[in-house]
């Protein structure tokens, strides 16, 4: 009996060993190159959460040794704030060290090419906590100075052209200093500065420095309570000091190559997320007004759910920077759980990645995002390093199919969309993408379908009217046959009821004269 039940055992044991083997080694959740499988996510239709594949993975880092920084004048990075890419230049703001460091990327490599630490020709030469860079087409430079309460624009050769200052305007509050912390130039020359406690939106100057007002203001918002209490039991001194108070709108900002401004903020409720009052994401025109298309279920808030908390790591998610590619796809940066999303230009989320932590791929404290080509760079103010991220195999092909579609490829396109679905099958947004290209070719009937399997009710609804008109048009000969067989024949069969009916009466009053 105990030999029964030891070789019982042994035989379960033999039965569960490869399972728990499976279990314990980590490769059982990682790609046959060795990547793990559960680090990009995105979001179906019921919203939750769907592991992806890869679309970035770690290039480099780069950080003080990586640079070389030791070897000038042995100041490693400290807090740094900003990134800015011009062509094959990468800039580094060292808000700690009062620098900017330029950073060239030639032949697979990252080298630096100088530290800029002054301006000539300035009342002030020296930075005092620079927290961003724009470098224009014809490389003149511009920092925002925070602390000196100034923007700078030098040439290449670093010598002064100009200083923005706080406006003397009276809209602008003259008891408040001059902190400009972001800043993005146009074509034209304009300056368009965020400033820290400045609630009226973007401060911006001519080319020639001259001061012209805000834009991209966003309205202070009250609830009934809010109003009432400021409305009936503040002096007009605590009304003026409580606007004063209110957050700076916006987290930071990018101008795209058509010229129209990408904005974060991080100051919002987490209920207005949802019914998009929020808009943590928006993109401005010349007049302010947010024009950023959102054609999905659910608007570019990045995470979908979360766990409400008041912590650091829960909530939802913040967006701290923003980035913009050239086919107006963009990537926003989520600097509570260090986050990447990539959204296309109909607001549709491609992809998600990223956490917190300390190791590679992993930030502490993200801050800043800019790309390169398709790569991307993610500056972390705590680790004090930039992590650079390049496409995969599979985020390639997203791109390359967003590319084809845009340049009239359509039937490329849904070739390319069909391959994403080889290495995602719950990747709505391609069946949304062979569906779109499809449609272009007026196969309704085949959209629709794909339109089915993204439960994209909307568009679905769209080409069935679509559908229906071409259906009506091809059998408009068949419809009018029979309407007009259901009309005209029940007529004839009447008439020859009719004449029947007569002629028999005819028979008869016949025979009634003969008799």
């Amino acid at each position: 009996m105990m030999m029964k039940k030891a070789v019982s055992f042994l035989l379960i044991l033999m039965l569960l060993l490869p399972a728990a083997c499976a279990l314990a080694d980590d490769s059982f959740n990682l790609n046959k190159d060795g990547y793990s499988t559960s680090y990009t996510y995105g979001y179906d239709y019921w919203r939750d959460v769907q592991e992806s594949p890869d679309a970035y993975r770690i290039k480099t880092v780069l950080d003080s040794i990586s640079l070389g920084l030791e070897n000038l004048n042995g100041k490693k990075l400290n807090k740094p704030q900003g990134l800015f890419v011009q062509g094959n230049n990468l800039y580094v703001v060292d808000t700690g060290n009062n620098r900017i460091i330029q950073i060239k990327h030639e032949n697979e490599q990252y080298h630096v090419v100088r530290v800029i630490d002054k301006v000539e020709g300035a009342s002030v030469n020296d930075f005092n906590t620079p927290y961003d860079v724009f470098v224009d087409d014809a490389e003149n430079i511009y920092v925002a100075d925070y602390s000196n309460h100034r923007v700078v624009m030098m040439d290449k050769d670093l010598n002064l052209i100009r200083e923005y200052t706080k406006p003397s305007d009276p809209t602008f509050n003259q008891a408040q200093d001059y902190l400009p912390k972001k800043l993005t130039v146009d074509v034209a020359g304009r300056v368009y500065v965020l400033a820290t406690n400045v609630n009226k939106g973007l401060v911006k100057y001519e080319a020639d420095g001259t001061f012209t007002g805000f834009i991209g203001a966003t309205p202070v918002k009250y609830n009934m309570a809010e109003y009432l209490w400021k409305r009936y039991f503040q002096t007009a001194e605590q009304r003026a000091q409580s606007t004063a108070f209110v957050p700076t709108e916006y987290e930071n900002l990018y101008m795209d190559k058509d010229g129209f401004i990408y904005v974060t903020t991080t100051s919002f409720k987490e209920a207005e997320l949802d019914s998009d009052q929020a808009k943590p994401i928006r993109r401005l025109n010349s007049l302010g007004n947010d024009i950023l298309i959102k054609n999905d279920k659910w608007p570019p808030i990045g995470d979908l759910w979360w766990k409400e908390a008041d912590s650091t790591y829960y909530g939802p998610s913040r967006m701290t920077d923003i980035t913009v590619f050239d086919d107006d796809i963009y990537v926003a940066l989520d600097r509570i759980r260090g986050r990447l999303f990539g959204y296309d230009p109909q607001g549709v989320m491609l992809w998600a990645f990223g956490t917190r932590g300390s190791t590679d791929g992993a930030f502490m404290r993200a801050i800043a995002l800019e790309h390169m080509d398709r790569d991307l760079f993610v500056l972390d103010e705590v680790k004090n390093n930039i992590t650079v991220f390049t496409p995969t195999e599979y985020g390639r092909t997203i791109y390359l199919a967003n590319e084809k579609y845009h340049e009239g490829d359509y039937e490329g396109s849904a070739e390319v969309w069909q391959d994403v679905l080889k290495n995602n099958a719950n990747y709505s947004l391609a069946f949304r993408g062979v569906a779109r290209s499809i449609l272009r070719e007026d196969k309704f009937e085949e959209a629709m379908e794909y339109y089915k399997m993204a439960h994209d009710r909307e568009n679905y609804g769209r080409v069935f009217k679509l559908y229906r008109k071409e259906w009506v048009e091809k059998n408009i000969g068949w419809i009018v046959a029979i309407l007009a067989a259901v009309i005209i024949i029940p007529l004839l069969l009447g008439r020859i009821k009719r004449m029947k009916w007569e002629v028999i009466m005819h028979e008869h009053s016949k025979v009634r004269r003969e008799q």
